[in-house]
């Protein structure tokens, strides 16, 4: 068992892929787990090979002095734990989604990251027509941040085959996801495939021709973000992921984003 946030007492079972919650938290009485079938529609390889259960997820958990609030604010904290290894040569991912428009802001909405345990890659990409726009692979270590802006599709990546991966994440509490075109078009822009001990992104060909920028995570000045836990960071400003719960408000800034 590995205790993964000092700010929230929470344990990974690495061997179970679960978590177990302290008493001063509130939590779902069920984690939910995706399996391999379920994305395999946006695989490079339909019919690889991998885990079968490829993520843990819990999602609206706190502390329970804060629970009151995060609802008022529509605001969700969720924890996501990735297993290791490969599907087929592809790295452990999601089959990635673009945020559907949430009814309480009338907007698609952005997602914030925290990596807490091992490697990352959040890729993201503008569009899902045959132009997919900027496209990205951001390099995520523990303490590090990123964020995924209103209307971009996009997936997570466990970096390493040997090693589980764990983030926390904040969105909106009616959330939903949107899937159909991108399994219409079996995936996204790029595949994260290992060839040897390097990671090859392979353009998949139902897009037309993109460049894809690797990058590493960066600070969020102009979201005042710092790198302390985000979990931390609602604690001391209540109103700091405004931004995430009214995305039209900030519009100026999703016009402007740079991943």
């Amino acid at each position: 068992m590995m205790n993964f946030s000092q700010n929230l007492p929470v344990c990974l079972n690495e061997s179970e892929l679960s978590l177990t919650f302290g008493k001063d938290l509130f939590h779902p009485a069920d984690l939910e787990r995706r399996y391999l079938n379920d994305i395999r529609s946006s695989l490079l390889d339909p019919q690889a090979k991998g885990p079968e259960v490829l993520y843990t997820i819990a999602m609206d958990v706190g502390k329970i002095k804060d629970r009151d609030d995060l609802q008022k604010r529509n605001l969700l904290y969720g924890m996501v734990a990735y297993n290791d290894g490969l599907i087929g040569n592809e790295l452990v991912r999601s089959q990635g989604h673009i945020h559907a428009v949430s009814a309480s802001c009338g907007s698609s909405t952005p997602e914030v990251y925290e990596i807490w345990q091992g490697k990352a890659y959040i890729y993201m990409q503008e569009f899902v027509s045959e132009n997919a726009g900027r496209c990205f692979a951001i390099i995520a270590e523990p303490g590090d941040i990123v964020i995924v802006p209103p209307n971009w599709a996009h997936y997570t990546v466990n970096a390493s085959q040997s090693e589980k991966m764990l983030f926390g994440a904040w969105c909106i509490r009616d959330y939903s996801f949107d899937y159909q075109e991108i399994r219409a078009k079996q995936g996204l822009a790029f595949y994260p495939v290992m060839e040897g001990k390097q990671v090859i992104w392979k353009r998949n060909p139902q897009y037309d021709q993109s460049e894809l920028t690797i990058k590493l995570a960066r600070a969020y000045p102009e979201f005042f973000l710092s790198k302390n836990h985000l979990y931390e960071q609602y604690e001391e400003n209540n109103s700091c992921f405004d931004f995430v719960t009214d995305p039209l408000a900030y519009k100026a800034l999703w016009e402007h984003f740079q991943p």
